[in-house]
């Protein structure tokens, strides 16, 4: 289910299926110009970077965010070729069926509820997909039902390791990817001890050292 995926760094995710598709594109360091579809989850500067979105997008590139986002989206792509999504709301574009989960701090400012900021859950030849965002444990989250998760685990910002374990516990995907560590907050040895935390019936793949 992650032959066709790859994470660069903190939440930069790519997949391949019939269409090229990205989450959060950052410190990408080559022009690919291969994207269909990008996916923006949230407006910091390591989730939403248009210097990394213009190295992966061509002129009919489609992209995807939170409708609280469309003034900055606008900037870097056309009406046509936008997306605006609302929490707690399925969409199907592209062909491709996505879910919005809403993604926020239950206890820290950094990524208030009310920004209806995102995480998606999208459909891949029948493999559900949870890109999470940058979040807490929140009561929407805990309902997911997916079969590969990627959770941030680095902490200050967004869950800890510790509290990536209970999550990922509590919704059970086949295969869960820890994320958004190393590069600004959190580390190595953190993706090391939420694998070895889990769910032994859970495989957890790092896909960036």
């Amino acid at each position: 289910m992650l032959d066709n995926v790859e994470v660069y760094c903190q939440s930069s995710i790519k997949i391949k299926s019939d269409k090229i598709i990205y989450f959060d594109p950052y410190k990408i360091t080559k022009n690919s110009f291969d994207a269909d579809l990008i996916f923006i989850t949230h407006d910091h500067y390591d989730h939403f970077s248009k210097e990394d979105i213009e190295k992966v997008r061509k002129k009919e590139t489609k992209i995807i965010g939170p409708l609280s986002m469309k003034k900055s989206l606008e900037e870097v792509c056309s009406k046509e070729n936008l997306y605006l999504l609302e929490p707690m709301r399925t969409y199907n574009i592209e062909g491709i069926k996505i879910e919005t989960i809403p993604s926020y701090n239950i206890n820290k400012d950094f990524h208030p509820k009310e920004n209806n900021w995102l995480g998606y859950i999208i459909t891949i030849n029948n493999i559900r997909y949870f890109i999470a965002g940058d979040t807490d444990i929140t009561e929407e989250n805990e309902q997911v039902k997916c079969d590969v998760s990627f959770l941030p685990i680095g902490g200050t910002y967004t869950m800890t390791y510790q509290e990536a374990v209970t999550l990922t516990n509590k919704i059970k995907p086949q295969i869960v990817v820890p994320i958004h560590y190393k590069t600004i907050v959190g580390t190595l040895e953190d993706a090391k001890n939420f694998k070895e935390a889990i769910d032994k019936n859970i495989q957890c793949i790092i896909m960036y050292e």
